[in-house]
Parts: structure tokens; sequence; C-alpha cells
């Protein structure tokens, strides 16, 4: 079979487990309207658990086919592409070398990227990975100072890894640089992380940036950060917020 049966193969199997409706709920949810974050993105209508099945068929694929379908217009295409490499890059554990090429495909072709959910099905379990085990957390700094919204998210999200095994610097230093963020996507994703390394053993860490910047975090951020906190401590911060205007 050639890269482009492949490729063919490929879709149909995705196509051919649609729901019906569900395309148009999708384009709602992802926002793909005129001016949206998700402008133009096109859905088949597809869930995450039958995506994942097709990808887990198709993990075998020729880079060459999975970059064909990180290129896609097509969302489906794109997160199916996507999940092929989460699942070469678990696979590859003991293969270094596989691991690099994974990663710098990944970093190289982040302009598929580039919906909140691509980002956070994948960053995590590629890149976060990546950085546990090699320490280069300058990929994660280049990223946070990129103007791309995607390649940003990619940043903070990828961090979660890092905090499931006890590594909060990077968190920190990425959301102090978000505090300014203007993007409602990475107000909740910097204060999904800042909420999980409470969660994780660290919520001294946690109440410490609370305490030096909740009056001056965008709202959405603060309330993400202190879900899960007693509820005199989120009136607490959330009371200091409100005394700046």
């Amino acid at each position: 079979m050639n890269i482009t049966e492949f490729i063919d193969t490929w879709k149909e199997a995705l196509a051919s487990d649609i729901i019906p409706g569900k395309r148009e709920i999708l384009q709602r949810f992802f926002k793909t309207g005129p001016g949206q974050y998700g402008e133009g993105d096109i859905f088949l209508g597809n869930t995450v658990p039958a995506i994942r099945k097709v990808s887990r068929l198709m993990s075998d694929a020729p880079l060459e086919a999975v970059e064909a379908m990180l290129s896609s217009p097509v969302h489906d295409h794109r997160l199916s592409a996507l999940l092929v490499l989460v699942e070469r890059y678990r696979r590859n554990r003991k293969d270094p070398s596989a691991r690099r090429e994974i990663i710098d495909f990944y970093l190289s072709h982040t302009s598929g990227i580039n919906n909140w959910d691509l980002v956070d099905l994948s960053a995590p379990k590629i890149l976060g990975e990546y950085i546990c085990q090699s320490g280069q957390t300058d990929l994660l700094e280049t990223l946070s100072h990129s103007e791309n919204l995607w390649e940003q998210r990619i940043a903070i999200v990828s961090t979660f890894t890092l905090l499931k095994n006890g590594i909060t610097l990077p968190t920190v230093s990425i959301a102090t640089r978000y505090l300014t963020h203007t993007h409602d996507l990475i107000h909740k994703a910097t204060g999904w992380m800042l909420r999980e390394m409470g969660k994780r053993g660290n919520e001294p860490f946690l109440l410490q940036f609370l305490d030096r910047h909740a009056a001056v975090m965008p709202r959405t951020m603060l309330r993400y950060a202190i879900e899960k906190l007693p509820a005199p401590l989120r009136k607490h911060y959330l009371d200091l917020k409100s005394t700046v205007k």
C-alpha cells in the first residue's frame, strides 16, 4: 500500500464512525465561527474514543502519512495524527533516538496543533514526558514566548507531566509570565496547572503564588487555581482580587 492509499484508508476509517448531528455540536463547542479561536475548523462528528480506536490501528503509520493528516483542515484527522504520535512516543520509551525524532516532528508541526483539545491530549504525553526525562525546560520557555496562542498553551499544559513528577518551577515561571496574557484559553490552562500543583502535594507553592499574585491574576485563572482549596481560602483570594480595580 502506498502512502496515498494508506492516508485514504485512515480517513475512511475515521469517516465510518460518525454520529449524526455531532458535527454541528462540535463546531459550536470548539468555537469555529468567524472571529472565534477555532474559526474555519472542520469536524466530521466523531467521538474521542472512536478516534482513539482508529489511531491505535494506525499507530505504525509512516511519518509522511502522519504529516499529511496533521496538515488536514479536518479536526478529526489532526487529532488522530497526534494520538498516533502519543502512542508511538509511549512505545519507544527505550529508544531515545526514536523519541527525539517524534519530539522534533511534534515541535516542527505545531501549526496543526491548533485547538485546545489537540494541545491537551498530546502535549503532556509527548513534550511533557520528554522534558521530564531530558530536563530541557528551555523548550517550554521558548514556546511560552511564542506569539502563537497554541504554542503558548503547549508550554503551560506540558508542565502537567512535570507536576506529576514533583517538578514545579516551570509551571510557576510560565504562569507568572502569563499573568498579563489576554486570552481566556491561556487563563484557563494556567489556572488548571496551578490547581494541579496544589493538588499534588505542593499546596504551599500554590498558596505562595496566590499570596504574591492573586490580586492581579485574570479572574478566570484565579478561579481555576483556587477551585480545590477550602472555602475560606477561596473567599480570601477572591477578596484580594476584588480590591483591585
